[in-house]
C-alpha cells in the first residue's frame, strides 16, 4: 500500500497524483487519449477532468455539436449549467447531471467550485480545454 506518494514510487503500471496538482497541466483534464501512450492516464474510452472555478467563472463560448456523453460532479462550491431548454444548478456537494451527445452546453460558476467531469469515448480531434 501507498501511504504516501510523495515517499515512494508507485509500482510499474500505476500512476500516483493530486488532481489538485496534475489537473494545471492539461487544463484541468486528468485522463484522457491526449495523455501518452505508456502513461496509465491515456484512455480512448474516457476523459475525466477536475475543475476548479473561481466565482463568475464561465465557459467563453457554448460547447455545440458534442459527439460524447458527459457527466459533471459538484465537489464542493455552486455551479450552473446552462442548456438550450433550460439551467440546472449544483448546490449540494454529490449534486450530478448527464448529459448525451448532441446537447449544446454552458456553464458558470456562481460560487468558487470544484467540480469533476467525466467524458466518453475520449475523441481524438477535440481540444483539451473547458
Amino acid at each position: 500500500m501507498i501511504e504516501n506518494a510523495s515517499d515512494r514510487p508507485a509500482p510499474d503500471g500505476v500512476y500516483v497524483g493530486s488532481a489538485g496538482a496534475d489537473a494545471p497541466m492539461d487544463r484541468g483534464w486528468l485522463l484522457g487519449h491526449f495523455k501518452p501512450e505508456d502513461d496509465p492516464r491515456h484512455s480512448t474510452d474516457v476523459e475525466i477532468k477536475w475543475g476548479t472555478h473561481p466565482p463568475g467563472d464561465e465557459r467563453a463560448e457554448w460547447a455545440v455539436g458534442e459527439k460524447r456523453t458527459a457527466l459533471l460532479v459538484l465537489i464542493s462550491g455552486r455551479f450552473r449549467l446552462r442548456f438550450p431548454d433550460g439551467d440546472v444548478v449544483l448546490a449540494e456537494q454529490g449534486d450530478y447531471v448527464v448529459w448525451g451527445p448532441g446537447t449544446d452546453h454552458s456553464w458558470i460558476a456562481e460560487e468558487e467550485s470544484v467540480v469533476m467531469t467525466v467524458r466518453w469515448p475520449s475523441i481524438p480531434g477535440y481540444a483539451v480545454g473547458h
